[in-house]
């Protein structure tokens, strides 16, 4: 617990106004968020009241959708338009989306009408494309305007916009065709004109780009915030980076659940119930459990030949998990490497090509590591049985190694997230193919 917090709960009330304020004016956010889950609702509620402003929006930001609507109830009709005037658009959307109705309402009744207009706008889009992350809030000028009045123009509006390192340049139809940095404007004669000095190759991302995309084209070409057209290039708002650093934050715990085998929406586990954490992860237990069981068929079909030769039953385990690794490896470098922008589908051949040779090398080297501790180590099996079994793993590792390479390529290709094809999902699949291939070989080998 922060000394701050527990300063306040021993002495707060021998304290006015002015020191309480005084004291949270010390205690950083970041102390806030790790000790709020502890903190009484009452406690929480007098705590954010005496926040200054700023802290106010960066906390109200950080919490969890169930904590702020907590303080929200909390707050007078005069606090919530405070707090909500300071607002961005795109942060107050989210916010709104995420009450329960009663509050939604006492929310809405609480904003000015342009704060209303610009949520209406807003919620025209959907939350995961680009229009539905930016702010409407921007710096535009003409091209034809002096230096001089541009700098004027900015000096009155640079408290209203989130980002004001970049001036979009519009023509008369608030289309987007330049924009010129803060720099570049400092630094020009106040006689040049806007269209002198404009950058008229401007990086954009059209309204419905995926948000995942928005956050690569940010990235890619390291900007600030990007501009979000529609496809007649009419400017509609700004994306920011720390909306792209909560997108990027959201989209790895997406992709983390599902290559851990779980569905839903992301959300702190503590404020996560025991219910909702069991519908997370019984869906696809359940699916992988129904999947498994066709291991059990392969074992059942093969049954003879593992009563003829036993030992192929004792080193089972050892061909299912590595081959299991083998196909997880792979599938997590191609997850990586699509999420990245790293490999495309087009390069499928190369990457066949290069995956064959490391997966047969691999093969080997692991089919000759089992060979000779199969031979000299307990259980201690004849030499032409321990080949069959070093064979047989030879041949699943390099199958195992072309299954997670072309699986995540191909679900891709079709549109879909690759990351369903992660390390459960991976290891049940190459479980099947792996004793088969394991069987197959041995019924060869052994002429059973």
């Amino acid at each position: 617990m922060s000394t701050h917090i527990d300063y306040y709960r021993d002495y707060g009330e021998m304290m006015n106004q002015d020191e309480i304020r005084s004291l949270f004016a010390e205690i950083p956010v970041s102390d806030l968020l790790s000790d709020w889950r502890s903190l009484e609702d009452q406690e929480k509620a007098e705590i954010f009241l005496h926040l200054d402003p700023e802290k106010k929006l960066v906390l109200i930001n950080e919490l969890p959708y169930l904590e702020q609507e907590v303080i929200i109830s909390n707050l007078s009709a005069q606090g919530k338009r405070s707090l909500f005037r300071s607002m961005e658009p795109d942060d107050l959307v989210d916010i709104v989306q995420s009450l329960s109705h009663e509050v939604r309402r006492a929310v809405w009744d609480s904003l000015s009408d342009e704060a209303k207009r610009e949520m209406l706008f807003l919620l025209r889009f959907d939350e995961d494309d680009a229009a539905g992350l930016m702010t409407p809030r921007y710096l535009a000028v003409r091209s034809e305007i002096g230096v001089a009045q541009a700098l004027h123009f900015i000096r009155s509006n640079v408290k209203k916009v989130e980002i004001p390192n970049y001036i979009y340049v519009l023509d008369d139809l608030q289309r987007l065709i330049g924009v010129v940095s803060i720099k570049d404007i400092l630094s020009s004669p106040d006689s040049s004109k806007v269209s002198e000095i404009m950058e008229r190759k401007v990086v954009s991302v059209f309204d419905e780009t995926d948000q995942e995309e928005v956050a690569r084209t940010l990235e890619e070409h390291n900007l600030l915030a990007i501009p979000v057209v529609d496809h007649n290039n009419l400017l509609l708002g700004v994306v920011t980076f720390d909306d792209v650093i909560e997108v990027i934050r959201d989209e790895q715990t997406e992709d983390v659940y599902k290559m851990g085998a779980m569905s839903g929406e992301v959300a702190s586990y503590m404020d996560t119930s025991i219910w909702g954490m069991v519908k997370k992860r019984v869906p696809w237990l359940i699916i992988l459990l129904l999947f498994g069981t066709i291991t059990t068929n392969v074992v059942y079909h093969y049954e003879q030949i593992v009563i003829g030769a036993a030992f192929l039953f004792i080193f089972m385990p050892v061909i299912t998990q590595t081959g299991g690794n083998s196909g997880s490896q792979s599938s997590t470098l191609m997850i990586r490497g699509l999420a990245t922008g790293e490999i495309h589908f087009r390069e499928i051949g190369i990457i066949i090509a290069r995956e064959l040779l490391v997966g047969l090398l691999m093969g080997i080297i692991t089919g000759a590591v089992i060979i000779i501790r199969s031979i000299y180590l307990p259980p201690g099996i004849a030499l032409f049985e321990g080949l069959v079994v070093g064979l047989s793993l030879c041949l699943v590792v390099l199958v195992s190694n072309l299954i997670g390479t072309v699986a995540p390529l191909l679900i891709h290709r079709l549109g879909f997230d690759p990351t369903v094809m992660s390390a459960p999902l991976m290891a049940t699949v190459i479980d099947v193919c792996g004793l088969t291939i394991y069987f197959e070989m041995a019924k060869f080998l052994l002429n059973l």
